[in-house]
């Protein structure tokens, strides 16, 4: 079991490493570039050749969805109660609360873990996660209604293209699939290393009080996924991408919205640094469960 748990973690926190390493050597990283080809080319790209050529159940994919809403629903009700009891700002913290780094962390998770049919669930979750976040999300951290936000990502008209494709059974020339395949190869690597320059870039100071969030957030997150997933019926592989996705730390988007909004971006940037460390002891337990488990 170690050695299948570390066949899954291993490959993702050295990539993160490696990142990590490079901008504390200072040497150039250009995170605007990097960023823009990643969303605006080899998500999309992703995203659309998974789900084209992906054989799963097209309505298991349709609550997995539905249930990725509700887990967002009803985290953000529980968090908002919880964030008010503790007298921290609502537009500082609530994102992070609700939404995990189903991108970053969790698509080469689910991969490593589940294979192409876990890829598939997990790209449903994080495209679910984008629209959210980009909309209700940059709602709840500028204050002001943002329903257009999320449709200026490349990434969710290729997720509604790429259901509409798999609801209906469509295929797509197979010269035009490789193409898609290979330029989407490209971002699970460049994501993870991403994510650790990101993060080598954040403020090093590491408080008790953002530990214990981090803690809560991951707490909540674990609870509410489990009952949400019983309540829609999710088993095997969608039950385990489901909660593995739910696990996963604060992500980097959250810090991104504060930081646009100026609401508090010191804080979330070290909500996004600890709940990632703590993602090294975190991610291992939860696999350690869903593996023994049989999913």
């Amino acid at each position: 079991m170690f050695s299948q748990i570390a066949a899954i973690v291993v490959p993702v926190f050295v990539l993160a490493s490696i990142g990590f390493i490079w901008v504390r050597l200072g040497l150039d990283y250009e995170f605007k570039f990097v960023t823009r080809l990643t969303l605006e080319v080899g998500v999309p790209c992703l995203i659309f050749s998974t789900l084209v050529r992906t054989e799963i159940d097209v309505s298991v994919f349709k609550d997995i969805v539905l249930a990725s809403m509700a887990l967002y629903l009803v985290l953000g009700i529980i968090s908002w109660g919880v964030l008010r009891a503790l007298g921290l700002s609502i537009q500082t913290y609530l994102t992070p609360f609700i939404f995990s780094n189903s991108g970053n962390v969790g698509l080469p998770l689910c991969l490593f873990a589940f294979g192409p049919e876990g890829l598939a669930y997990g790209i449903a979750i994080f495209a679910a996660m984008v629209v959210a976040n980009f909309s209700v999300g940059a709602w709840i951290v500028s204050g002001k209604p943002a329903p257009w936000e999320a449709f200026k990502q490349p990434m969710v008209y290729a997720a509604l293209l790429g259901g509409l494709f798999l609801a209906q059974g469509w295929s797509i020339p197979l010269w035009f699939g490789n193409t898609l395949e290979l330029t989407g190869q490209f971002v699970i690597p460049l994501m993870l290393i991403t994510l650790g320059a990101t993060i080598a870039g954040l403020p090093r100071e590491a408080p008790w009080r953002v530990i214990g969030l981090s803690l809560l957030k991951y707490g909540l997150s674990g609870v509410v996924a489990f009952v949400i997933a019983w309540m829609f019926g999710l088993g095997g592989i969608a039950f385990g991408v489901f909660m593995l996705q739910a696990m996963t730390p604060v992500p980097v988007t959250s810090y991104l919205l504060a930081a646009r909004f100026e609401a508090g971006a010191a804080e979330v940037a070290r909500f996004v640094m600890i709940s990632t460390a703590l993602a090294v002891l975190v991610i291992p337990i939860v696999l350690r469960v869903l593996l023994s488990g049989g999913y």
